[in-house]
């Protein structure tokens, strides 16, 4: 294993350290204008926040991610700007030797977003081919800052019977928003997803899945799954929890990184440290982290209220964005604080298998999102997660280069991270 850190100091500075089967360190330095330049083609090949179906749009048709060859180069600026040869060199080295490592990457916040999985690690200069990109050397997880903490066992309700569960919080109805709103559905009509339903059917025949259902289709598209109910199920103990839906991240100028908000079935009249929008009062990481404590004298924590299971899934836009903050108290950094020992969250923009369909002339049964949430929900129930992720997502990649098609680009599976403390 090689933990990697990196820090913005002006220019970009890197260190690395290999542990276990290995021993040695390093260290790397980019320049200010070379980063930034990366990190501008990165941000230009991306749907940004808040610029909606246009912006989505706008990385279908010309995005560098929507075309095989143009994303290529993207993935060596990105490698030749961020990613010292040494490294990778002694990656190799690692892996014909003790098998594949693992990279445990601690980014700074300048280059939170890039896709690490991605990078041309090798790429011939001609084009012949020798498209090595990271994922292929290498298992790829995001650590959390250091100066997270946890709070201590003794401050965490204890699990009951039922600490088996897994939770699904599958495209819940968000009040006061239709479903082809800005906050609607992204995983479409319930029932009309046939892979969806068998992977509710698949949990159902394993074991226990909350909220109860007695027919898969009923575990999509909810009206009773607010922030109460979701602290009522987290508190009696799960083994896992799944949301599909909606995040809206803070802006980064803002530096308010807690400000991040997961959308739930929660009304106005719901207790909060956010305001009400429309009908809808959204649940937001400082409310993860600080509870009621704010609110009245008798208030309790974050993490007695919303204790989170070992495994964690978001699957929504900028779900990891608060690694982004230079203070990294978002979503992700929050179910990790309240005890959740990997979380797996997205680095931007997700687009929805509709918006494949609609911009991208996917064909209709071609599902991509669903694809994704079947990849994360089998990774989180293997015994190596990232590893298990990372297969999935080196499939894509070789689909991505024997056919170029829209549906395996990194667009959609390069923004899915796995964070650990």
């Amino acid at each position: 294993m090689v933990q990697v850190r990196l820090a913005d100091a002006g220019d970009l500075y890197m260190t690395w350290t290999w542990t276990r089967v290995a021993q040695g360190f390093g260290t790397g330095h980019a320049p200010f204008e070379e980063v930034a330049q990366a990190v501008r083609a990165l941000t230009a090949a991306l749907p940004g926040a808040g610029e909606g179906a246009e912006g989505m749009r706008r990385a279908f048709a010309s995005g560098a991610m929507a075309a095989y060859e143009a994303e290529r180069r993207l993935a060596r600026v990105l490698a030749e700007a961020l990613w010292p040869p040494g490294l990778t060199e002694q990656i190799r080295h690692v892996s014909e030797r003790a098998g594949r490592p693992l990279v445990r990457i601690q980014p700074s916040p300048r280059v939170a977003q890039v896709p690490w999985e991605g990078l041309a690690v090798e790429d011939d200069d001609d084009g012949s081919g020798g498209d090595v990109r990271l994922i292929d050397l290498a298992d790829v997880v995001t650590t959390a800052p250091a100066s997270l903490r946890r709070p201590g066992a003794a401050t965490r309700p204890a699990p009951d019977a039922e600490a088996e569960a897994v939770v699904l919080v599958l495209d819940p109805r968000v009040p006061g928003f239709r479903a082809d709103s800005p906050l609607g559905s992204v995983l479409g009509p319930p029932g009309a997803d046939p892979a969806l339903l068998s992977l509710v059917q698949r949990r159902l025949d394993a074991g226990t899945v909350v909220p109860p259902v007695a027919t898969p289709a009923e575990a999509f598209r909810r009206t009773d799954l607010d922030r109460d109910w979701l602290g009522g199920v987290l508190r009696k103990g799960a083994r896992r929890l799944m949301y599909v839906g909606h995040v809206s991240g803070a802006p980064v100028e803002s530096g308010q990184s807690e400000d991040g908000t997961l959308h739930l079935c929660c009304g106005p009249g719901t207790d909060g440290l956010t305001d009400v929008i429309r009908t809808h009062r959204p649940l937001s990481a400082k409310d993860l982290l600080l509870g009621t404590l704010p609110l009245r004298a008798d208030g309790v924590p974050g993490a007695q209220l919303w204790p989170a299971p070992a495994r964690v899934a978001l699957i929504a836009c900028e779900s990891g964005g608060d690694l982004r903050f230079a203070e990294s108290f978002g979503l992700a950094s929050a179910m990790i604080h309240n005890g959740a020992e990997l979380v797996t969250a997205t680095r931007w923009v997700l687009p929805t298998s509709l918006a494949f369909h609609r911009l991208a002339d996917v064909p209709e049964p071609v599902r991509p999102l669903t694809e994704a949430v079947i990849a994360v929900d089998t990774a989180h129930e293997h015994r190596d997660p990232v590893h298990r992720l990372g297969v999935w997502q080196r499939e894509q990649l070789d689909r991505w280069r024997t056919g170029g098609r829209i549906e395996h680009s990194p667009l959609l599976w390069a923004a899915m991270t796995c964070i650990v403390r």
